[in-house]
């Protein structure tokens, strides 16, 4: 990572380890996140992709390391929810909706999180709310469904609803874990258009199986491979790769990180 882009990010993981029981799951990474950026990080099971996102969101203490977070400092010092408030939110693989409720409802709920009931009742703030709700809902498809519980979307529907719930937040940085998971070439491709919207909004960092849902929209790709950086640059760089083709790409027909 060039010192340049290092000044210039969002976010900058410095020499990042993490250890399970003597194993080493992140093994002295360093990289960056540009502000309104889609970065990709990808590589075969286990390479670590995951655990990174739990660094940057709190959720996994490294046992070495810094993440540097524009206006803000060293993050790794925050709790979960310090980091929340920071503005980088994480959306997990399994969809974690309200499925009994609205999907307006499920977004009232992300908008008031943790927000004062007083100020939640205010009539200004409430007509405000609602004009956010709908204007987000409407950049994932689904402001005309406001109405239907959650439970009756499909499986695209209900990613792209967490998606929004996060989004209404107004984060700064949006964490993504295989979005396109189980999804069809159909909600795969309405998805990208989705993120391609969003990163005018925020930076986005996804973990990613889908290798043609990356190459569609990936602004940078990283490259992991047994904790560390196999390397990192553009889609059509990093596929170029030798040591890429060799560990991840030649892996059979339907690539997997």
């Amino acid at each position: 990572m060039s010192q340049q882009k290092a000044s210039e990010a969002l976010l900058s993981l410095k020499h990042i380890s993490v250890e399970f029981d003597g194993f080493k799951a992140v093994n002295d990474v360093t990289t960056s996140i540009a502000p309104h950026e889609i970065h990709f990080f990808i590589g075969p099971n286990g390479a670590g992709k995951t655990t990174l996102l739990d660094v940057i969101c709190g959720k996994t203490k490294p046992a070495g390391g810094e993440a540097y977070y524009a206006g803000v400092g060293n993050i790794l010092k925050l709790k979960e929810f310090e980091i929340v408030k920071k503005g980088i939110c994480r959306k997990f693989q399994v969809p974690s909706t309200f499925i009994n409720l609205s999907v307006y409802d499920n977004m009232r709920i992300a908008i008031n999180r943790d927000k004062s009931v007083f100020g939640s009742l205010m009539m200004r703030k409430r007509y405000l709310d609602t004009k956010k709700i709908y204007e987000v809902l409407h950049l994932v498809g689904l402001d005309k469904k406001s109405k239907e519980r959650a439970k009756a979307l499909s499986h695209g529907e209900k990613q792209w609803l967490e998606i929004a719930m996060l989004l209404v937040e107004e984060p700064k940085l949006l964490l993504l874990d295989e979005p396109v998971a189980g999804m069809g070439q159909p909600e795969t491709e309405k998805t990208a258009r989705i993120l391609e919207e969003i990163k005018d909004r925020c930076s986005v960092a996804v973990v990613e199986h889908d290798m043609n849902f990356v190459k569609s929209i990936a602004d940078e790709v990283t490259v992991m491979h047994e904790g560390a950086i196999l390397t990192e640059g553009s889609a059509e760089d990093v596929m170029k790769n030798e040591k890429v083709q060799e560990v991840y790409l030649g892996r059979g027909e339907k690539k997997h990180a």
